[in-house]
């Protein structure tokens, strides 16, 4: 249905007039080209509030890279009330939200200005551009060509402000690299210089550098030492004059792999396992091997040792090694050793014969009591009514006393016995306490007190049951003779545990040790006894060490008086096999009958000691 003609001719000139502005609006896009984004702003603002007979028109621009953030606003020359654009912008955030994005048309009065329709339009897809307010005091606006308009212009500013960005954005990038180009053209100008230079400096250097190896390849071939050397990866390179001479090997066997071929069979595996650990890790390397010697044509004992040569960075370059003949210095350790132990055979001979008194009175207690309970056995056997129970355990006594006797024989035969040192799994604590039974009746006449403080659950060691034992009696054996006989004769012998390893302490109540006299103890043939050899202590030193072991004294002791300490490894119980302990525990029977000793009586029958600590 046709309306009336005035309406059509009204229609007809809206449509004109929103053609003619779509014109002038895609006019803009010529006007805006080469300019910025403050440009695009004004002239769209100025356009719009002519074209569509705007109050004002507000434009914020989010930032950008490089950029200024932008807010502007242009406002009707009818219209009496302006504001800046800051305050404007405060206003809108406060009715429309903080969140540009999330804005929607509605009515809103305005500071001064009555009320006005706010139509907010976002710049870009998501708004990330900014956002465009239009706003206009008419009835009934925005209508659809205004809409139309304002979206077009919209979409036009979205473009030509995407495409301003990118220009911007590629100038930038443009100008940085061509300052990038140009510093990295002057670095490479400079590093090709420091390189001619380096270049230059490392042919000088190499050519010291062959100066010095033959200069030492000159000097190793005069040393009288045996010398070789051998390349970063582990090949050897070089071995002087004297290492083919004792070898008797040519300078092309040794360089081919030969090297294998002068060590004994037997020693090949260890030392190739060394060298190439050493090799890959960077440690020196040292091994005792059995080398080729041609003059003897047999083996010797020979040290070989080498030491890497490092750069400035840490870098392997080079290897360095000595080979020493050991072989008569092994041979006199070997003597030496022998020595040692017969000389500590002797000294424990000797301990023996000063306690023979003290073991025949220990022997005898147990031979007395098999004596005692047989000839009760013999008349309880007589009666008419026997008791065959109380014959029995009778009869366990004297099987337990007559065990007893023949343990403590086992313990004076392996002291006084001329054996090679045999290291198993030993418990410390056994080994203590089986060394004070040798002692006791020779304490109790003395009237020497002995305490044990034993830590449970000490880890076992390795190490030689008969020696370790000469130690402890000697150790004790002295400070019982350190002591005055008028004061408090006292003797405390503790166990600890340490970290991978167990301690024994053997402390008195004597005077101590003369703080002057500490550093020559352990020294051969030093005494501070009228009669005494000077052995004892030198002995002791030796069979520790020779357990990988550390003695020493101080007067530190909880008792007032001198405390003799050694420490000896710890091991593991499947490392060794163990030992038999040379004194087996007591049966019931015999265990019944206690015992005193040096006024203290004993709360642990094996011992026959007061037992602190436990």
């Amino acid at each position: 249905m046709v309306g009336p003609p005035e309406d059509q001719t009204n229609d007809i000139k809206r449509l004109q007039r929103c053609i003619n502005d779509l014109v002038s609006v895609f006019a803009l896009p010529a006007v805006w080209s080469g300019g910025g984004s403050s440009l695009i702003v004004r002239t769209l603002l100025d356009a719009l509030l002519g074209i569509l007979d705007l109050d004002l028109v507000y434009v914020r621009l989010r930032d950008s890279p490089g950029e200024v953030p932008i807010e502007i606003v242009r406002f009707a020359q009818s219209r009496s009330a302006t504001a800046a654009p800051e305050a404007l912008g405060a206003f809108l955030d406060r009715c429309l939200g903080p969140d540009t994005r999330q804005w929607a048309p509605q009515v809103q009065t305005l500071p001064g200005g009555g009320e006005t329709s706010m139509v907010p339009l976002r710049l870009g897809l998501q708004g990330e551009i900014g956002v465009l307010v239009a706003g206009s005091r008419r009835s009934g606006f925005p209508m659809q060509t205004e809409k139309l308009i304002l979206d077009v212009a919209a979409n036009l500013a979205v473009v030509a402000l995407h495409e301003t960005r990118l220009l911007a954005e590629q100038k930038r990038l443009a100008d940085v690299l061509d300052q990038r180009v140009a510093q990295r053209t002057l670095e490479l100008a400079a590093a090709n210089e420091e390189l001619m230079k380096e270049i230059a400096e490392r042919r000088r250097v190499e050519q010291r550098l062959r100066e010095s190896e033959l200069k030492l390849r000159q000097m190793t071939e005069t040393i009288p030492e045996m010398l070789w050397s051998a390349t970063s990866d582990g090949a050897i390179d070089y071995c002087n004059a004297r290492v083919l001479d004792y070898t008797g090997f040519s300078t092309d066997e040794v360089m081919a792999g030969g090297w294998l071929k002068l060590l004994h069979p037997d020693d090949v595996d260890e030392a190739v396992r060394a060298w190439m650990s050493c090799v890959a890790t960077g440690q020196p390397y040292r091994v005792e091997v059995r080398t080729f010697h041609a003059a003897d044509h047999g083996y010797r004992w020979c040290v070989t040792s080498a030491l890497p040569l490092r750069d400035e960075d840490g870098r392997i370059v080079k290897w360095h090694g000595t080979v020493v003949d050991m072989h008569d210095w092994k041979q006199a350790q070997e003597r030496l050793r022998k020595t040692q132990a017969e000389l500590a055979h002797i000294t424990r001979v000797m301990t023996m014969g000063e306690l023979t008194a003290s073991i025949a009175h220990e022997v005898n207690q147990p031979l007395a009591a098999i004596i005692t309970n047989g000839g009760t056995c013999l008349r309880l056997l007589g009666r008419p009514d026997v008791d065959i129970e109380t014959v029995r355990k009778l009869a366990g006594r004297v099987v337990a006393d007559a065990r007893r006797a023949a343990e403590i024989i086992d313990g004076i035969r392996a002291m006084a016995s001329r054996r090679a040192s045999e290291h198993t799994s030993l418990a410390l604590d056994d080994v203590i306490q089986e060394s004070i039974l040798f002692l006791r009746p020779e304490f109790q006449l003395k009237g020497v007190t002995v305490s044990l403080d034993l830590t449970p659950g000490l880890p076992r060691i390795a190490g030689d049951r008969t020696q370790l034992q000469q130690v402890i009696i000697n150790l004790a054996i002295n400070a019982a003779q350190a002591m005055t006989a008028s004061g408090g004769r006292s003797i405390l012998i503790r166990t600890t545990s340490q970290p991978g390893a167990v301690c024994c302490a053997i402390e008195d109540s004597g005077p101590g040790i003369e703080p002057t006299l500490l550093p020559r103890l352990f020294d051969s043939f030093f005494t501070t006894k009228e009669n005494g050899m000077g052995m004892g202590l030198p002995i002791c030193r030796s069979i520790i060490e020779a357990h990988d072991g550390q003695i020493h004294a101080d007067n530190h002791s909880a008792l007032g008086g001198a405390r003799f300490s050694f420490t000896l490894p710890a091991t593991a119980v499947h490392e060794l096999p163990s030992a038999p302990s040379a004194r087996k525990p007591l049966t019931a029977a015999a265990n019944q009958h206690p015992r005193s000793f040096g006024g203290v009586t004993e709360t642990s029958p094996d011992s026959g000691f007061k037992r602190t600590g436990q």
